[in-house]
């Protein structure tokens, strides 16, 4: 993503699609056009509104979708972006059904769709363009690559790396449901082939197994570039749900612990605190 990417706002006649839309277009975020059914014609941020995608791709080139559509009706709008032929689709919204996204993610990828989400922060460029909910003040453009399950520490943990002095290559929050359309390992491996990134910062919490094989796709050499890690729910209880739906620990699985012990028998430095991150990188 960068500053000429094209985005579509799918729900952006909503209240948080609209504001979003402001705070997006005041970055420098090229979104070409809206969508939602039955306010075609209309315009919102001067930015004109469709029915479906397809109408909106009938005027209009673009390469991302945004989606601020209800739970209920969210993965109807995954679908239409992916059969509109757009292949990158941020999907912030919450309370989809696993089920329902398990589809949505399937199909997407057999057509050759990524989706970021649900339930997500969103993805930015600093200085070039955001398609998300980050507050901008959190970024500077640099060489930092972040990924990150929890929306909050998105952007707490780029703002210390830019009190810091360092800034950003690409922040992207993938969520922290239990499935979602991207993994940590994916995007660590891309940011491993971007040659405006030098180092990755990966933002982990309990549930899951996915920071565990990102460790063991280090430790196989498979991502050259350093990494320093941060796993958050070092005191949450077990078989309890905290804050993300995929935050569980069950019957063992997806422990603090292991992820801790994973990431050190990689030899990928561990930050005790968000505030240990900026010292790693300098270090």
């Amino acid at each position: 993503m960068n500053k000429n990417t094209r985005v579509i706002v799918q729900g952006i006649t909503g209240r948080e699609g609209s504001f979003h839309t402001q705070q997006m277009l005041k970055y420098g975020t090229k979104i070409v056009a809206g969508v939602t059914p039955g306010k075609g014609g209309t315009q919102v941020n001067s930015v004109p509104v469709y029915d479906t995608v397809k109408d909106a791709m009938k005027e209009h080139e673009a390469d991302a979708s945004i989606i601020f559509v209800p739970a209920r009706y969210a993965v109807d709008a995954i679908y239409e972006a992916v059969d509109a032929g757009i292949k990158l689709i941020v999907t912030i919204t919450e309370h989809i059904p696993v089920l329902d996204m398990a589809r949505a993610i399937k199909y997407a990828r057999a057509r050759g769709a990524r989706i970021i989400g649900p339930n997500c922060p969103g993805i930015i460029a600093p200085e070039e363009s955001l398609v998300g909910i980050l507050p901008a003040r959190a970024f500077k453009k640099g060489k930092i690559g972040i990924v990150s399950r929890s929306g909050t520490l998105t952007y707490e943990v780029s703002e210390l790396l830019k009190n810091s002095g360092m800034g950003q290559s690409t922040v992207i929050g993938i969520g922290g449901d239990p499935i979602i359309g991207t993994s940590t390992l994916e995007v660590a491996k891309m940011f491993d082939q971007d040659p405006e990134t030098e180092k990755i910062v990966v933002i982990g919490e309990i549930g899951g197994t996915m920071e565990e094989r990102l460790a063991e796709a280090y430790k196989r050499g498979e991502i050259k570039k350093p990494i320093i890690a941060y796993i958050a729910g070092m005191t949450a209880p077990r078989e309890k749900r905290m804050g993300h739906a995929g935050a569980v620990v069950y019957m063992g699985m997806g422990t603090f612990e292991s992820k801790i012990r994973a990431f050190k028998e990689a030899g990928i430095p561990i930050a005790n605190t968000p505030y240990d991150i900026p010292k790693l990188l300098l270090s």
